[in-house]
């Protein structure tokens, strides 16, 4: 195994306090891209910073597991895990095929672009309340409202609860950070009373059925061990559970941390506001620069022989996206924020295999829609107070970010 490298230290969520170390990734990138890391309390695990590695063992899934340890560094009691692994997350093919199946359909390109028109109106609507304003705090008052709207719309929880929906998907995202979870029991207990609340909505959803995608999960049937059967209502509560966090937290967090990048280069900010066209590719360098998910890790299945270093049987193997999308061998000049980059083949979805974000149209369409009407109403943004981090090593967040603008009258 290499050696220990002075001043890395990607486990400690303090690291990331400013934001993610990518100082300490090019270091790793350069003199240790296989990286075995000492983890306390732990038996350590394996970094994989370089891009072709990490698109590599992304795709190799019989090799490197979600379901045997789990999708993060912290190991799991195993009663515990044996809950999670009933979310696709937390599954490999084949099981995990026969229930992504059940909620693809919602997320392919066809279906999402049905629902464009209601998300351009939701993305006026929100702009549109800050624009007379001057100033607010942008995740909350903008990040955190339309793919929170869209996600629950589509999943049918009532505009009431969603408050309340969006607090405990805070809590267990953020059970690093003592603000949001004092300890991790606190995100746990998140976790089940969101379950119990998916409960409650699908059984009102089994008597009085709707257009939505709770309703499709509670009709639904997959098949174990050769019967067809529906599904459990733990199940059902999983996967609501997947939907609200996967739909909400990761488009929230990009939102967020993409206007911070167009705040501190301004003059990418004035070749969108001048040319709409250039949204595309401005969507592509935002997921490229932000990468909202940092990291999954795997364990893996059997020894294995990377760039020299030999990863064993049952060792934990973490796959650093937000590393690769700034790897210097794949991008040229990768810590330039530049809308007009291509080709610009980044890994924020993941790096393929069956594991790809499905969700990654949807957040395309919203990330577009609120960003054409924030050029189209906001000249300049400012940063007006103190941007606070999400304490984490896993999800590259913004808590709370003061922005300053020109007033803007309102449209008629």
């Amino acid at each position: 195994m290499n050696g220990r490298l002075d001043g890395i230290d990607v486990w400690n969520p303090d690291s990331f306090a400013s934001g993610p170390p990518h100082e300490m990734f090019a270091r790793l990138r350069r003199e240790a891209p296989v990286y075995w890391h000492e983890e306390p309390g732990g038996p350590g695990f394996w970094v994989i910073s370089r891009y072709t590695d990490v698109q590599a063992l992304s795709r190799e899934w019989g090799i490197f597991s979600s379901e045997r340890g789990g999708t993060e560094i912290t190991d799991y009691p195993e009663a515990e895990l044996e809950l999670f692994r009933m979310l696709p997350l937390y599954m490999d093919p084949p099981k995990h095929t026969r229930y992504r199946l059940l909620v693809n359909k919602s997320f392919t390109p066809r279906a999402v672009r049905a629902l464009t028109g209601r998300i351009e109106t939701a993305a006026r609507a929100i702009v549109g309340d800050i624009a007379e304003r001057g100033e607010c705090d942008f995740v909350s008052a903008v990040a955190a409202r339309l793919p929170l709207d869209v996600i629950a719309e589509m999943i049918g929880i009532p505009v009431a609860d969603r408050c309340q929906v969006v607090d405990w998907c805070n809590r267990i995202v953020g059970w690093m950070d003592p603000e949001l979870s004092a300890k991790r029991s606190d995100a746990t207990q998140a976790a089940m009373d969101m379950l119990q609340y998916a409960s409650g909505l699908a059984e009102q959803k089994r008597r009085r059925p709707v257009d939505d995608l709770t309703t499709e999960l509670v009709n639904a049937e997959i098949e174990h061990g050769g019967q067809t059967a529906k599904l459990s209502g733990l199940e059902i509560g999983l996967f609501f559970l997947l939907l609200a966090i996967a739909g909400n937290e990761t488009t929230r967090n990009l939102i967020s941390r993409a206007m911070l990048a167009f705040i501190e280069h301004p003059d990418q900010w004035s070749k969108l506001r001048a040319d709409p066209g250039l949204m595309d590719g401005a969507v592509e360098e935002m997921l490229r620069w932000v990468t909202p998910t940092m990291y999954f890790r795997r364990t893996a299945t059997r020894d294995y022989e990377l760039r020299g270093e030999l990863i064993r049987e049952g060792a934990k193997v973490t796959l650093w996206y937000i590393s690769a999308n700034r790897d210097e061998e794949k991008f040229d000049q990768p810590f330039t924020f530049d809308i007009q980059r291509w080709p610009n083949e980044h890994l924020a979805f993941g790096g393929g295999g069956p594991h790809f974000c499905f969700g990654s149209h949807l957040a395309r369409i919203e990330i577009a829609a609120l960003f054409r009407e924030l050029a189209l109403r906001i000249p300049e943004m400012r940063v007006n107070g103190e941007i606070r981090q999400l304490r984490s090593n896993f999800v590259n967040a913004i808590k709370e970010m003061p922005v300053q603008f020109d007033p803007v009258a309102a449209m008629i």
